[in-house]
């Protein structure tokens, strides 16, 4: 059995992080979540309130090591689950060009619902701070999120697999 590498996308509060704790249960695979990484290792030091560059240079080095520990697990034969934002076209070009340069099987997963039911959610979240829970997403970093999400084109999503609810 070939190891693949499954990467989930879409807006926040999608579902993103539950669809992937899931699927690496039902599938045996290893899910590597980037809120997770980013709370447990600069939660503690994160200024408020949160500041763009702050969080941007955490954010890369997290993926380095994100992308160097799962690199790890596919030469095993183990499937991996990335679940790191890849919020704009780019940064998923990026990693399908990754997967191309190195063979990987790659599968996408787009999971999606309404503004409104995603807003609801992470509110929700955030009171809760239950399974899914890594950081605070605020109305303010909400919408800023929502700004710098780009859609996918319908050409991005042939052969992805899409979840979508209410």
């Amino acid at each position: 059995m070939t190891a693949t590498l499954n990467v989930i996308f879409g807006p926040c509060g999608a579902g993103k992080t539950t669809y992937a704790n899931a699927f690496a249960r039902r599938e045996r695979a290893v899910a590597f979540i980037l809120d997770a990484w980013m709370a447990q290792m600069f939660g503690p030091d994160m200024p408020e309130p949160l500041q763009y560059d702050w969080m941007v240079e955490r954010v890369g080095r997290c993926e380095a090591q994100i992308w160097a520990t799962a690199a790890a697990v596919l030469a095993t034969g183990t499937s991996v689950i990335l679940d790191i934002g890849l919020m704009r076209r780019a940064d998923r070009g990026r990693v399908r060009e990754i997967a191309e340069a190195t063979g990987l099987p790659l599968q996408f997963h787009f999971v999606n619902a309404p503004k409104e039911a995603r807003r609801a959610r992470v509110l929700d979240r955030n009171k809760v701070r239950g399974e899914g829970f890594a950081i605070e997403v605020t109305p303010d970093l909400f919408d800023f999120i929502e700004g710098v999400y780009e859609a996918p084109e319908p050409a991005e999503l042939a052969g992805a697999v899409v979840s979508e609810s209410d």
